[in-house]
């Protein structure tokens, strides 16, 4: 018998002997109402192996020979080892509805002590510590849930883990595992972290599949079930049309600046395009990763949007792109991601389930072999957040096309710099697309000082080769008409004007609640004219984004713009319309912003020849500035107003002394000048000096550049707390994401089976309150349903939380993510949009004591500040 500590901390009780290992299991399953063991600890260990091991067999051979050694299977069938000791036993024997004659009973044991030192996976880490494991793989299997397991000073023979005993049954396990795979620990001689990242990721992937469906039952025979379940997750090398021209697969031929970036790629490394709007970027970079697939050098395409604001049409060009490139009878045409088909048709295990925190496309995204997501989900692949190295399999190989990095602050640059390094480590071929980069910051990227001023530029660094950087000269430049105009209601009557007479306004504001405050204005005058208003931006269900981007954006893109219209449009926007985007207006409205974003807004204009455009129409921009008698530099929150909180001050003044002046502009001859211009080092005097250091050191309202570079710098550090997913700041400008379903009813059955929705769109679902009501598919498709239906909002603007007891019990816990208060993770909120369009919580009382919430599908998520008279913040 052993000796434990007692409930109460001070006395102790006795322990059974341990459990032998072959006997202990591993999981519970469900056989109709009743809850009996599953697989053993044994058999999932071994199962997890093989999974491990088809995942490896099917990536490209460059690949699988760089990032994983032999052995690599080994690494993630010990992570559950832990589950071998008499907290976990005896959980798994009370969770089992009626009593199981070969699970003796172990007295006096609380499951729920666990959480001290992380469940299972704390185990596995101290008892591969003692066995004398690489502290490589027992940190790997203590993190296998995500975090790291609080373990500092425990050992795997301490009483509370059953003493030596039930430490020889892990050993004895262990040396069965071994046994089975024939191998031993894999030797990690260089790219240590890069390859710890890569095969921590494959245990936790492969735990995933391994924990589903197709091994629940104890009796079947598993190992002819390892490839469909490795198939059935998504895994399945696709299949590619060779010697494809550019052509072939985009309908026209290459520019000079196209194709010297495509001549330049032919391997891993990475890759810097500069050049000007409109060149046809994502093309060039699409291409390039075309021709590394079929060499067999490339596992799959990430392509990172700069920010959720980023348009989703960016999706249905990445698709076009892979129907043409995939060979017709390939998987994964039907499997492409941007409707949540890949959800739905893959099978990865619990915590890809809905429910779980990976059942969402844009994390799932990473482990797809082609996805279009944001930068976000891939920075984390280099932060110390929870799955972060889930992230860094998923990139491992991949063509990462990284699009718009300029737009960057020094928070998200230095884990931007940091992604790289990691991702050059993982051979992947990094693509990095930019219209308006700094030297400075090019410098940052590529570690390296290209001396040259030539645009457009492509630097390539090649993993095997010599740094290089070629220039082509751009031939079809062209002039934009520059007016700076301090009264705004100016520019609403030349938009108005210029719409009237059939021109496609383009109107772009910097924050979401002036650009709803401007659609009202602009519609209610419109209206009377014949003039048709839209409205875009981040603040919308996905439904609804959806539709309004699949209008608009056709009617302002290259098709829309073929015939002539006898009543133009306005569209307004934020900087959703500013990127990864190919949209073409005749005259542009904007709101003043930093060099960089102004020129991108202005590469909106006159984007395509093809286009119609009425003959009065000139090429030509009205930019909103403060009044040139306010005191700007002085007072640069007043002057800028609320776009002074969105970038700094500093940086809006630099640039509005470059574009004071200005008259024209022409693209792309003057792009590297305003951008050297605007950012360039120099000594300042006066205010400027006050703003610069501000910028610098920060204020009471805004972090400076040195701290959220250490922020930066702590949230890469590998020996830190791991933090939940949204406490993970990549950006310091967009500070955690809340999830906030938007529902027109829920309703209750009395007898508490079923939760009765009404979506806004007026469809019913009828959510069982016991998820085992429901098939896996089905739970699939409901759970995309209700994704369909969520806004992502900041915090401040976030409405009352519902208590997770009640989310669980009405039943949203089987279909979305809940969030985790144990981890400190933040909760889904759910609530109510009523007949007024006004957000209330679910018992009908106002969503939030300070805001006045609410959603129309026209305006989107609207927020009013209650304590100043309604005005919108």
């Amino acid at each position: 018998m052993l000796r434990r500590p007692g409930a109460d901390g001070n006395g102790v009780n006795e322990i059974p002997a341990p459990v032998p290992y072959a006997l202990c299991p591993a999981k519970t399953r469900k056989i109709d109402e009743m809850v009996v063991p599953g697989v053993g600890v044994y058999d999932h260990c071994c199962i997890v192996g093989e999974v491990a091991k088809e995942l490896v067999k099917r990536l490209p051979a460059n690949i699988r020979a760089h990032l994983f050694p032999d052995g690599s299977e080994l690494v993630a069938a010990v992570h559950d080892i832990g589950k071998v000791s008499p907290y976990f036993y005896e959980k798994i024997r009370q969770n089992c509805t009626q009593p199981v004659v070969d699970l003796p009973v172990l007295k006096d044991i609380n499951p729920d002590l666990e959480s001290n030192w992380g469940g299972h996976a704390g185990v596995s880490q101290v008892a591969l510590r003692e066995i004398g494991a690489p502290e490589y793989v027992q940190r790997i299997a203590g993190k296998h849930h995500g975090s790291v397991p609080p373990v500092n000073g425990k050992r795997a023979t301490d009483q509370v883990f059953g003493g030596k005993p039930w430490q020889e049954e892990r050993g004895k396990l262990v040396t069965a595992i071994k046994n089975y795979f024939n191998s031993n620990w894999p030797v990690l001689k260089d790219d240590h972290f890069a390859r710890t990242q890569v095969l921590a990721g494959l245990t936790t992937v492969a735990d995933w599949i391994g924990s589903g469906d197709f091994f629940s039952d104890p009796l079947d025979d598993w190992p002819l079930k390892i490839k469909e379940a490795v198939d059935s997750a998504g895994f399945i090398p696709p299949v590619y049309k060779k010697g494809l021209s550019f052509s072939d697969i985009f309908h026209f031929s290459p520019w000079e600046i196209q194709k010297t970036l495509i001549d330049k790629i032919q391997g891993p490394g990475v890759y810097l395009l500069e050049a000007p709007m409109g060149i046809g970027k994502t093309e060039a970079a699409l291409y390039s990763a075309y021709k590394m697939l079929t060499r067999g050098l490339a596992s799959g395409i990430y392509f990172a949007l700069p920010t959720q604001l980023t348009s989703n049409k960016i999706y249905s060009r990445f698709q076009e792109f892979l129907c043409n490139v995939l060979a017709d009878d390939d998987r994964h045409r039907s499997l492409l991601l941007h409707s949540n088909a890949w959800l739905v048709d893959t099978e990865m295990g619990e915590d890809a389930a809905p429910g779980g925190s990976w059942f969402n496309s844009s994390k799932r995204g990473l482990l797809a072999p082609f996805a279009v997501g944001t930068l976000d989900q891939a920075l984390m692949a280099a932060m110390r957040v929870k799955h972060g190295f889930v992230r860094a399999f998923g990139l491992a190989g991949k063509v990462v096309i990284l699009d718009e990095v300029h737009t960057y602050d020094h928070y998200t640059g230095t884990i931007l710099d940091a992604l790289i390094d990691l991702l050059v480590h993982l051979r992947c071929t990094v693509i990095i697309l930019t219209a308006t980069l700094s030297y400075t910051r090019r410098k940052e990227l590529i570690k390296t000082s290209i001396n040259t001023d030539d645009y457009p530029l492509v630097t390539s660094l090649p993993l095997e080769g010599r740094i290089s950087a070629s220039s082509v000269k751009v031939t079809n430049e062209k002039r934009v008409r520059i007016n700076l105009v301090s009264d705004k209601l100016h520019a609403t009557e030349e938009a108005l004007r210029r719409a009237a007479r059939g021109e496609h306004v383009l109107w772009i504001e910097n924050t979401v609640n002036d650009a709803q405050d401007t659609y009202l204005d602009l519609a209610s005058r419109a209206a009377g004219m014949g003039v048709e208003c839209g409205l875009l931006h981040s603040r919308y269900t996905a439904e609804d984004r959806q539709i309004k981007e699949d209008r608009w954006v056709e009617l302002f893109g290259k098709d829309g713009r073929t015939r002539q219209v006898s009543s133009g449009r306005i569209l307004v926007g934020t900087q959703v319309l500013e990127q990864s985007l190919d949209i073409d207006a005749d005259f542009l409205v904007s709101r003043f912003a930093p060099s960089d974003m102004l020129l991108q807004r202005l590469g909106r204009l006159w984007r395509h020849e093809s286009s119609v455009r009425p003959a009065e129409a000139a090429c030509e921009a009205c930019l909103l500035v403060p009044a040139e008698d306010s005191d700007i530099c002085k007072k640069p929150y007043q002057a800028f107003g609320k776009s002074a909180a969105v970038y700094s001050p500093y940086v809006l003044c630099r640039s509005l002394e470059v574009w004071r002046d200005r008259t024209s502009v022409g693209l792309p001859q003057d792009i590297r000048k305003i951008i050297e211009e605007t950012y360039r080092e120099r000594s300042d005097e006066g205010d400027m000096a006050r703003l610069y250091q501000e910028m610098v050191d920060g204020t009471r309202y805004r972090k400076g550049v040195r701290a959220l570079r250490n922020l930066a710098l702590l949230a890469l550090d590998s020996d830190g707390k791991t933090l939940p997913e949204s406490k993970a700041q990549t950006r310091y400008s967009e500070i955690e994401s809340i999830e906030v379903l938007l529902l027109k009813q829920v309703v209750h059955d009395k007898a508490g089976k079923t939760t009765h929705l009404v979506l806004l769109n007026g469809d019913s679902i009828d959510l069982p309150c016991n998820s085992g009501r429901l098939s896996s598919r089905r739970r699939k498709l409901l759970a995309a349903k209700l994704m369909s239906q969520i806004v992502n909002v900041t915090p401040k603007h976030a409405p009352n939380p519902v208590s997770y007891d009640n989310l669980k019990k009405w039943g949203f816990g089987n279909c979305l993510y809940l969030g985790s208060p144990k981890e400190d993770d933040a909760l889904l909120r759910v609530v109510l949009v009523n007949d007024s369009r006004a957000l209330v919580g679910l018992d009908g009382s106002p969503a939030s004591e300070k805001l006045d919430l609410s959603y129309h599908r026209d305006l989107g998520y609207r927020v009013k500040d209650k304590e100043s008279n309604g005005e919108s913040i």
